[in-house]
């Protein structure tokens, strides 16, 4: 008999057990559902994306055509940035549900644009929402768990033990072939919505190889870990209490330790610190002599040193210069922040190898281009966007330009972040 057909004999015996075939249905039910709800997910961000460029481009137009100058057109007219989801970002979420993936942002300053949106409550964005990197990294360890803890355990407190291991021949051939038909059946069960999913989003086939190969080498090792504790002489139910506690060691008392160790090492600063403190330098700068504001501008941009004088009550130039010393008298503290992130993020990289359930999640966002560094990379794009808007408004205001309205049609165009490359 080929092994083929040795596994096919086993796994037809084995779904003949209620139990075995109600858990593969749940595996089946459980991955259906995260991939359906991650398909939707990631249409309303697309849908969301096409309604807001259009009426983002609408908006602009119409207070374009309103503007009498150069600073009230900077003034009034918004733009969109946005990140657009990968093809795989149905399969892992990750920081599009608690990180902002979408701003409209204008010339003033940037600080209280990009952090007044940070108002995710940390608390709650710790559970997540439950899509298929769920399923995988913490539902389907359990549902190994349950398959393969008995394996061995219950046929001895049935009675049979002793009688299929001389029905088989050989004691060392049956149980591997048991586990190895329920762990495939099982991997089937959880990647065949997946594949229905990446076919329906047009993933990259290199990307659904890479986490089809990730949930089998995952199943793979709870699996051994299963099937040696199986191999003890001892009940079922000790067992099986014995790999739930390993379980949640590793998927929820290791990774919460670890978290809170790394939140107590490095310490970063509140977005709302990084807000306040920019909005109180704009709002000072009403106060104060125009040259306070303008000699700390021209520190940081000498190239307009000449062109620096304030001859009347209000000029946008001015108005201007004090939004972006708003923003520079934050940029310790953003920088900090980004940092901090960044450290806190690579601490947690390494912290995921004691945990295989957080090592596969990070990985599988990390392909899905929805992890902490993807976030980052997106406000970078959006950094510097706003850098290129000043770029482009600067040489207009101080070189004290007449204003143009035709010449509003070469405004820098926000070009999004390409997450599938």
């Amino acid at each position: 008999m080929t092994v083929v057909s040795s596994l096919f004999r086993e796994l037809s015996f084995l779904l003949r057990q209620r139990a075995i075939a109600g858990l593969l249905v749940l595996a089946l039910l459980f991955s259906s559902l995260s991939i359906s709800t991650g398909l939707t997910e990631i249409a309303h961000h697309r849908a969301t994306i096409e309604r807001m460029v259009l009426a983002d481009k609408a908006d602009r137009e119409n207070a374009l055509a309103k503007a009498e100058d150069w600073g009230g057109a900077a003034y009034s007219s918004f733009h969109l940035t946005y990140l657009p989801p990968s093809d795989l970002a149905f399969a892992a979420l990750g920081q599009r549900d608690s990180s902002p993936w979408k701003h409209r942002v204008n010339l003033l300053a940037l600080e209280g644009q990009i952090h007044a949106a940070d108002t995710a409550n940390p608390e709650l964005a710790l559970a997540g929402r439950i899509d298929f990197a769920f399923i995988v990294s913490v539902l389907a360890p359990l549902l190994v768990i349950l398959l393969l803890h008995d394996l061995r355990a219950g046929e001895r407190e049935a009675g049979r033990h002793d009688l299929l291991i001389a029905t088989a021949g050989r004691s060392g051939g049956l149980w591997p072939m048991r586990a190895s038909a329920l762990v495939a059946t099982l991997a089937v069960c959880l990647l065949l919505p997946f594949w229905v999913g990446a076919a329906l989003a047009g993933t990259q086939l290199a990307k659904v190889l890479a986490v089809s190969l990730l949930v089998c080498v995952h199943l793979l090792f709870w699996a051994a870990v299963s099937y040696w504790a199986g191999a003890r002489a001892a009940a079922g139910s000790v067992i099986l209490t014995g790999l739930v506690g390993f379980w949640l060691l590793l998927t929820a008392i290791l990774p919460a330790i670890t978290r809170v160790s790394i939140e107590r090492a490095i310490s970063i600063p509140a977005g709302g610190d990084i807000v306040l403190t920019q909005r109180e330098v704009v709002n000072d700068a009403w106060d104060l002599p125009k040259n306070v504001t303008m000699e700390a501008f021209v520190a940081r941009h000498p190239e307009w040193e000449n062109e620096a004088q304030i001859d009347r009550p209000f000029e946008w130039k001015w108005y201007y210069a004090f939004q972006q010393v708003g923003d520079q008298s934050a940029e310790t503290l953003s920088t900090s922040y980004r940092q901090g992130i960044l450290e806190r993020d690579r601490a947690a990289s390494l912290a995921a190898f004691v945990s295989p359930p957080v090592l596969i999640d990070r990985t599988l966002q990390g392909l899905a281009g929805t992890d902490t560094r993807a976030a980052l990379a997106y406000e970078t794009t959006v950094r510097d966007f706003h850098a290129r808007l000043r770029t482009w408004l600067y040489p207009k205001l101080f070189f004290e330009e007449p204003f143009d309205r035709a010449a509003l049609s070469d405004l820098p165009a926000y070009q999004p972040l390409v997450v599938d490359e």
